[in-house]
């Protein structure tokens, strides 16, 4: 990490400090990618400051109980953009790896107005139609904007990899961050009922309604583009996102279907691939628009595969091992992403 130069037309009136470019050099800092690389980047190397800030710095800026998805990216842009169903909700992950790491519990007593709004905003309805279904207690999203998740490629008008309603690992990061509002709340003498209540409904129908028996794994989306029952059977990566992050919604049996087909099918030397080969959407081989659809049918991805590396389910050996060959310490993905310049406040 590097200290900000002094202000530029970007961070004018913004105090020093370091922040997360997602992509360089075509992106600045985008609130999903520093959220998912936040412990990699700073709590495993001990700059437990810089986490810090940049907690404050996204939770400042959290409108209608969001996060940005990114923060300008130059002169011409104006303000953060907020299409992401899914930055907040690492951001709660990266806060509870944050407070494991340091026992900094000032923090969590200065953010936690913050994130109560933000469940709040979540269970009535923020943008882009995401909110909570009353009727089964999953989070939806995507209503007006089928990229909100990290499969986002777009080309002109064409959504590559639309995934409109009920998304599989949404729902479980949503989980996640109820059950560790709930634990918060309780810790820091607030009621914990509403955590409690909705992680309780999510969790009730949650393997009911993702679970594809026929095919030994969790559906990518349900209730697509909203409509009740319409499933999405697509064999995607995200099921073992959804997996580690949220253990106790897929009983063991299914967990090791999981495992085993994510394995057998997306596992490569290289990463996990978005798409089954099997798939009629999958794209092979690498060209112009190939390329630019990557992040939702070709090109394998490494930060996924952090999925099957940390469940907490049996039958791992052949992931772990191929953990331990060195590819997640020397490859490209979002775990590795270079720091630079600020436009957060600390």
């Amino acid at each position: 990490m590097s200290d900000a130069p002094a202000a530029t037309p970007l961070a004018a009136g913004v105090a020093p400090g370091v922040t997360v470019i997602a992509g360089y050099p075509w992106f600045t800092d985008w609130g999903r990618d520093t959220m998912i690389a936040l412990p990699g980047l700073t709590l495993a190397t001990g700059r437990y400051a810089e986490a810090r800030g940049l907690l404050r710095c996204f939770v400042a800026a959290m409108s209608q109980g969001m996060i940005p998805n990114r923060f300008p990216d130059g002169p011409a842009d104006v303000a953060p953009e907020y299409n992401t169903v899914d930055a907040t909700l690492w951001l709660f992950h990266a806060l509870d790896a944050y407070l494991t790491a340091t026992n900094d519990w000032s923090l969590l007593d200065d953010l936690f107005p913050s994130l109560a709004d933000s469940v709040a905003w979540h269970e009535r309805g923020t943008r882009y139609g995401i909110g909570v279904d009353p009727k089964d207690g999953l989070r939806r999203g995507g209503a007006t904007d089928g990229r909100l998740t990290w499969m986002d490629a777009k080309i002109g008008d064409w959504v590559v990899t639309p995934r409109r309603g009920k998304q599989v690992e949404i729902n479980a990061l949503w989980y996640r961050a109820l059950t560790l509002m709930g634990g918060w709340a309780r810790r820091l003498g607030r009621d914990a009922a509403t955590y409690d209540r909705l992680g309780a409904q999510l969790a009730a129908n949650f393997l009911a309604r993702f679970w594809y028996d026929a095919g030994g794994y969790l559906y990518d989306v349900v209730d697509v583009d909203g409509v009740a029952g319409a499933v999405d059977w697509s064999l995607r990566p995200n099921q073992v996102i959804a997996l580690a992050v949220a253990p106790t919604l897929i009983p063991l049996g299914q967990a090791r279907r999981i495992l085993a087909i994510t394995e057998r099918e997306l596992l490569t030397p290289l990463g996990l691939r978005p798409l089954a080969p099997s798939e009629p959407r999958f794209i092979g081989v690498d060209g112009a628009i190939a390329a630019v659809t990557a992040t939702g049918s070709a090109t394998e991805e490494v930060w996924p595969a952090w999925g099957i590396v940390t469940s907490r389910a049996p039958g791992m050996r052949s992931a772990m091992r191929w953990a331990r060959s060195g590819l997640v310490a020397t490859s490209s993905s979002p775990t590795m992403i270079s720091v630079g310049r600020v436009i957060c406040p600390n």
